[in-house]
């Protein structure tokens, strides 16, 4: 399949509640419709400016089609932040998509755009919006930051609501702000003529959260990305592979110098859980108990199409078996098998997708938002050694093959670098 010569930035329309993305890969047209709901008007200069940095991220869903060897920004106002991180996002957030296609993207070349404004602007830092996913990660940002003000965002597909996520989020009680995407028709259709794979979601979630924050008055978008996101896959080409890079630490540092390049440093835009490991959150989620029955992180859920969506946790894919996992330390097993309605911890013929997730694998970690393989040895060793999961013999027989270069209570303790602004502390 052949490469697309240009992919251009034709222009965004901003309404009182929507945007309109328009793009074109080598004379073809994309078109992406966002509708907001609880926000003011989207008119106003500085959520003008806002709303043309999550365009430039969102562009990739469409590049991604045709590959292009060139991208035309056009008259696109695009500062040195926004252009650090539209690249990065192009060559790191389309890693595992140039990976999977064996397409390096070395040979791109940006081109265009104009200096952007940078519009002060006041805002109240005790509001915060938080990004809402409906899994473990983003329940505990939402408990942990009780003691501000909190609203939700949520980013539904066209094709309707996610019912996991919306009984979720009612647990919080919190109101909230959501963004329908109504991505171009070209695209979810599918053409034997595009390329496929994973772009940077959560790159144009935050950007879109900063905008959907600065409309409804909120002072801060928290965002739920653990440690380990920052962990690759593998390396390839000379370049880190990293199906999380959107939520990765560096991308964390891009997002939120382009967003200060538009609006300022006084709105904040940082992940709670940054210093946190998976093993942290799902010990904070296991007390509570709230929401134990409705979350749902299992990707079958998700699907676009409403057809296609799973009714219950299915039980096998890698993320299954990775929140049984880091929620067997915490919560009791007959209370893990109530929750799924299965076992994926027990099942052998998971035995492949375990080893993986442990660093025993014949490939690398899964391309699924999971821990690092020190994270998940870490807890195999642990369950093996309950009581309760001795009858479960190969845990015990992998966890020994593992290496024993990370503790379990050194998990449980904050790791690494965060920008979470003192007043989000307790």
């Amino acid at each position: 399949m052949n490469r697309a010569d240009v992919f251009r930035y034709e222009g965004l329309d901003v309404d009182e509640d929507t945007l309109v993305g328009h793009y074109e890969l080598d004379g073809r047209h994309f078109t992406e419709r966002v509708v907001f709901e609880n926000v003011a008007s989207l008119r106003r200069p500085e959520l003008h400016a806002l709303a043309h940095l999550w365009y430039l991220v969102a562009g990739l869903s469409y590049y991604k089609a045709g590959a292009a060897r060139h991208v035309d920004l056009g008259d696109e106002p695009a500062g040195p932040h926004a252009r650090a991180l539209l690249d990065a996002a192009l060559r790191d957030g389309l890693g595992e998509f140039s990976f999977r296609n064996e397409l390096p993207l070395d040979d791109v070349v940006i081109r265009g755009g104009t200096d952007a404004v940078t519009y002060e602007t006041d805002v109240t830092p005790t509001r915060v919006l938080i990004p809402f996913g409906g899994g473990i990660d983003s329940v505990v940002t939402v408990n942990e930051l009780a003691h501000l003000e909190r609203s939700l965002f949520i980013v539904s597909p066209s094709t309707g609501r996610f019912a996991p996520l919306e009984a979720t989020a009612a647990v919080t009680g919190l109101e909230v702000v959501r963004a329908t995407r109504h991505l171009d028709p070209q695209i979810l259709r599918g053409d034997d003529n595009f390329f496929n794979g994973h772009v940077p979601v959560t790159a144009m979630v935050t950007t879109l959260a900063a905008l959907a924050a600065l409309a409804s008055g909120h002072g801060a978008v928290a965002m739920s990305n653990e440690h380990s996101a920052s962990a690759p896959n593998l390396r390839w080409r000379g370049r880190d592979i990293n199906h999380q890079w959107s939520k990765s630490w560096a991308a964390e540092v891009l997002i939120a110098a382009a967003v200060a390049e538009r609006v300022g440093p006084a709105f904040v835009v940082a992940s709670y859980l940054r210093d946190r490991s998976e093993l942290w959150v799902a010990q904070r989620f296991a007390a509570a108990r709230a929401y134990h029955y409705v979350f749902r992180s299992c990707n079958r859920a998700f699907a676009q199409r409403p057809g296609d969506r799973a009714a219950q946790w299915c039980g096998v894919c890698d993320k299954c078996l990775f929140i049984d996992l880091i929620l067997a330390p915490f919560i009791e097993r007959d209370a893990l098998r109530d929750i799924f309605g299965a076992e994926p911890l027990s099942d052998p013929r998971l035995d492949p997708s375990l080893r993986s997730l442990i660093g025993l694998g014949l490939e690398h970690k899964p391309f699924e938002c999971v821990g690092d393989p020190d994270e998940s040895a870490v807890a195999l060793r642990f369950v093996s050694q309950l009581p309760e999961w001795h009858d479960v013999g190969r845990l015990g027989e992998l966890a020994r093959l593992t290496a024993r270069d990370r503790a379990f209570d050194e998990l449980l303790r904050p790791l690494g670098v965060s920008r979470v602004p003192a007043h989000w502390l307790r």
